[in-house]
């Protein structure tokens, strides 16, 4: 057994967007060593193929209106596992620090005294940008990046500093953001983000069914209109994320003029 995953121990394990083969080595090789694996809704079917037939395995996940555990039943089974002196995984979507709920659930083992560890994944917004052939950041137009997540309670607006979020060298990463992309673009547009800015809609993010739908700010809300509940959704906005331009297209805008 690894020498840094001792019985009672748990390791938060970001399971990346969902392709295995964008799974960390140590992802994977903590898997593979874990007695029990709790995982998320977003945790990849490939990636759930890598654990153990003897391994005991627990959905945890948690999609908007369909949560089937909550929060404080997460922590609870979380400490009885590891106070059972089981190696546990405790497997998220994507990064597990990243719109993760990680504190919550290391505090509250920190004050059962059960030792965790975290162990970094890919995030969507890096494997959609990777899908969709460009950068989160662009010399010169985009030199900051944003991540923020859509996801609201129920019949609330979001709480969001607009006027930040719509700053023009920027490029903001909208994570759960199907369902709020209408709100999001006429928010932006108000705060004096300019209506074409390019937008990029990934779509179940690196895996077979994956769509990568493009636009511009002010159709944000008809660009989202075909994907359903179940997808997960992130929305990349800026000038980092226009469409690449064709090769051709580019030796001819760089070609020097004929004399």
């Amino acid at each position: 057994m690894p020498h840094d995953f001792t019985p009672g121990m748990v390791w938060l394990v970001g399971a990346g967007p969902g392709d295995p083969d964008l799974l960390t080595r140590k992802a994977e090789r903590l898997i593979a060593a874990a007695d029990i694996v709790f995982y998320d809704a977003l945790v990849g079917p490939g990636v759930l193929d890598l654990i153990s037939p003897q391994t005991e395995r627990i959905s945890v996940g948690k999609r908007s209106g369909r949560h089937s555990k909550e929060q404080r039943s997460i922590n609870d089974l979380l400490a009885d596992a590891a106070l059972a002196g089981k190696r546990v995984v405790r497997l998220k979507g994507g990064d597990a620090s990243i719109f993760g709920r990680s504190t919550e659930e290391i505090e509250h083992l920190a004050a059962h005294g059960v030792v965790t560890r975290i162990c970094p994944g890919i995030t969507a917004a890096s494997a959609a940008a990777a899908s969709g052939g460009v950068s989160l950041t662009l010399r010169g137009l985009a030199r900051k990046l944003t991540f923020v997540t859509a996801h609201a309670r129920a019949g609330e607006a979001l709480d969001l500093d607009w006027h930040t979020l719509a700053a023009p060298d920027a490029t903001l990463a909208v994570y759960m953001g199907r369902a709020a992309a209408q709100e999001v673009a006429r928010e932006l547009i108000a705060a004096g983000r300019a209506a074409d800015t390019p937008v990029m809609v990934a779509v179940n993010v690196s895996l077979p069914s994956e769509r990568i739908i493009r636009g511009r700010l002010s159709a944000l809300a008809f660009l989202v209109e075909a994907i359903s509940d179940s997808d997960p959704a992130l929305l990349l906005i800026g000038e980092a994320v226009a469409a690449p331009m064709p090769v051709a297209a580019r030796v001819d805008r760089y070609a020097p003029s004929s004399l």
